[in-house]
């Protein structure tokens, strides 16, 4: 389905398309225009999530705005209304050549609408310009996400120490799919986005270039196998970062210092790759996280910022 704005409500040859699918040209289009954005602005305008979003054909529950003008592609957005309690989480970006023509503001006002003014928006790195806009659209703050980074030489942290009976293996793609995505769902009950993934997001990321299951380790239980946790890693390599992708350790197996271990266990494996920095995210309101974190010698490198309407 494709929706223009009245012509009216735009400046002339400004026109919107909301779509519930891409066509391979259009998704070229938008990775070219976020490729643009994020070389002048040093990072991505919209997420990981965002990005393989855009592929595959229709998901349920996202939509994407295409802005353009006499044709011309200067402006995208991506409006996920898949939580069943959470308002539909919102990204955009305008071409670094076009901005200051109100392309934001447009982009922003068409995501209230169509999302009933219900809406959450991230702020990648919380530039000036987007807070801006967020009061600009009636927006306030909801959420604060801190990146974090450390260097990984000297790796000056303790060698990891795991409790008898439990093992430490790496990921085998088909085999534990199921069981990750389990304990996945889970550890991350409380989190809107990483708690959803479904086979289908695990699928897109083991089909990205990055994905090496030799840095995706796993700990179970020597007694019957089961998955008590994991630390998945990932290799920027153009930015010679390594990541703490993704660490969660099973509800049932909290305070077992499995947490602390993992991260060990993978910062390692990050620094045999080569890598000088790691880097990871985390809510600015998990103080327990923040606390191991910052312990193993992590400090603030950016924010990312979410606003939400006030319904």
């Amino acid at each position: 389905m494709t929706t223009e704005a009245p012509a009216t409500a735009f400046e002339s040859g400004r026109r919107f398309d909301i779509v519930d699918e891409l066509t391979p040209e259009q998704v070229q289009e938008v990775l070219a225009l976020i490729a643009s954005a994020a070389e002048t602005d040093g990072m991505q305008a919209v997420s990981e999530q965002g990005r393989l979003q855009l592929r595959g054909g229709r998901r349920e529950g996202i939509r994407h705005f295409l802005l353009t003008v006499s044709g011309r592609l200067v402006g995208y957005a991506q409006l996920e209304d898949t939580d069943p309690v959470e308002a539909p989480a919102a990204e955009l970006v305008v071409d670094p050549t076009q901005r200051g023509r109100g392309h934001g503001r447009a982009l922003g006002s068409a995501l209230l609408t169509q999302s009933g003014k219900r809406l959450r928006v991230w702020a990648h790195g919380g530039k000036s310009a987007a807070r801006h806009l967020a009061q600009v659209l009636g927006l306030t703050l909801f959420r604060e996400l801190r990146q974090l980074r450390r260097p990984l030489t000297p790796l000056d942290i303790p060698e990891p120490a795991v409790s008898p009976g439990i093992r430490i293996r790496t990921f085998v793609p088909g085999q534990d799919d199921a069981a990750w995505l389990a304990v996945n769902a889970a550890a991350f009950a409380h989190h809107p986005e990483q708690g959803a993934l479904a086979q289908r997001d695990l699928d897109d990321r083991k089909a990205e270039p990055w994905f090496d299951p030799k840095g995706f380790f796993l700990a179970e239980r020597e007694s019957d196998g089961a998955l008590l946790g994991f630390h998945w890693t990932k290799v920027h390599a153009e930015e010679q970062l390594g990541e703490v992708y993704v660490l969660g350790i099973s509800p049932d197996a909290q305070g077992m210092g499995l947490g602390k271990a993992l991260t060990a266990i993978g910062l390692r494996h990050l620094a045999a790759q080569g890598l000088p920095v790691a880097m990871l995210y985390v809510d600015a309101d998990n103080t327990a996280a923040l606390r191991v974190y910052e312990g193993m010698g992590f400090t603030t490198h950016e924010v990312d910022l979410m606003y939400r309407t006030e319904t």
